[in-house]
């Protein structure tokens, strides 16, 4: 029986056919059409060489000009916006149930952190690099000190909340206040330069909420993903957004490797690229003639680029070919990093990206990648000056 109020009518198919229509497109989602409403440009690609070239538009909700980023493999994980703050101005008063880390483009001004119900805001200063979190729900205005336009780069969870709860009246206007992320202690954004090992794999981090200039941050030693690698995380703000910092040194690259989507690497000093493919097409893509299966993504500072665009486990390998060395940044957004999903508690898990395939993890060791990298990566340092620091022994398989 149909409901004689309703023009579309549901029924139900014969014997040996399927309900439904078979194929269908894609729905947007509650943050899809937030971004849609907020009146500004929504980029999607795999990457950009420049977010300082990407278009802007006028953005009534945040004050300024601005411009939303969707890379391809982190629709529903995470967001990202670059925002420009009007010359001897100030963006909006915002508050909202999301995490956000920002990254100072260009610019010099201070931000002014506060709770509900606090009547004196946190003051610090920033510049071109420095890099803070804004504790959850907790109100900020950002204001421009100089007498030309600041620029910025956030990371949010915004589609992780807007996604779940669908109510932008819930997510902006929430009363409530998270003194576990927020005391509003003095020293909140006092940098910290204290290194520890990270409670879950042993890695350097950082626990603070500012840090000055993320050029000049030191790096310990890491040596996972090229020879004389050096990275950090730096835990910000109680966040869940997980994010590290790293640099490969002059004429040397990174080991192919996979994981799942979510991962957007930031070029923040030196130019460089990345190679990107689906696994699917195995180690040695050029040599098996999928060389069309393999996009490139190129980068200055500050360039972002998908590291496993699609629907993930892409094999992903980043080249830095300036004479100096390729400083990165990796953003996840909240609860993507695979040490930090949700499984079994207590199971044994490896720290696959920096073991090699035949050791059970999922890098590619130099000796067994592509010849075509090699030779492509050769001839991009020299176009640019430098010399490759990829000694013939890195290619030579270990003796069993």
């Amino acid at each position: 029986m149909h409901d004689k109020t309703t023009e579309v009518h549901w029924h139900e198919p014969k014997a040996g056919e399927n309900a439904g229509h078979g194929k269908f497109k894609r729905q947007p989602l509650p943050y899809d059409r937030f971004m849609e409403a907020e009146g500004v440009p929504v980029y999607r690609g795999i990457g950009v060489k420049r977010v300082q070239d990407l278009p802007l538009a006028p953005w009534p909700r945040l004050g300024g000009r601005g411009s939303y980023i969707q890379l391809y493999g982190t629709e529903g994980l995470w967001g990202s916006y670059v925002v420009e703050v009007p010359a001897a101005g100030a963006l909006n008063v915002e508050r909202h149930l999301y995490e956000k880390y920002v990254l100072v483009i260009e610019g010099r001004g201070t931000t002014e952190v506060w709770q509900e119900g606090q009547t004196k805001p946190q003051v610090f200063e920033w510049q071109p690099f420095s890099m803070f979190s804004i504790p959850l729900n907790a109100y900020h205005r950002i204001v421009n000190a100089s007498n030309s336009p600041a620029l910025m780069l956030c990371g949010t969870t915004a589609p992780n909340m807007i996604n779940l709860v669908d109510s932008l009246e819930f997510v902006f206007n929430c009363p409530f206040n998270f003194t576990n992320r927020y005391s509003g202690d003095d020293n909140y954004f006092k940098p910290s330069d204290d290194i520890e090992p990270d409670p879950i794999r042993g890695l350097a981090m950082r626990r603070t909420n500012f840090i000055p200039d993320i050029c000049r941050a030191e790096l310990p030693l890491d040596n996972r993903r090229s020879p004389g690698y050096r990275r950090i995380e730096p835990n910000m703000a109680g966040s869940r957004f997980y994010v590290w910092l790293a640099q490969h040194e002059t004429g040397r690259y990174s080991k192919a490797h996979k994981h799942a989507s979510s991962a957007v690497l930031l070029c923040i000093q030196g130019k460089g690229y990345t190679y990107t493919w689906p696994a699917a097409f195995g180690t040695t893509p050029w040599k098996d003639g999928n060389a069309d299966k393999v996009l490139q993504q190129e980068y200055e500072p500050v360039g972002m680029v998908s590291a496993a665009p699609m629907s993930g486990d892409w094999f992903h390998q980043h080249f830095g070919v300036s004479k100096g060395g390729l400083r990165l940044m990796a953003w996840h957004g909240a609860n993507n990093q695979r040490a930090n999903k949700a499984g079994v508690p207590g199971e044994q898990l490896l720290d696959y990206g920096a073991i090699d395939l035949k050791k059970g993890g999922n890098a590619i060791p130099y000796h067994e990648e592509d010849p075509a990298i090699r030779k492509e990566f050769e001839a991009a340092v020299a176009k640019e000056g430098a010399v490759s620091r990829m000694e013939p022994e890195r290619y030579v398989a270990p003796k069993e």
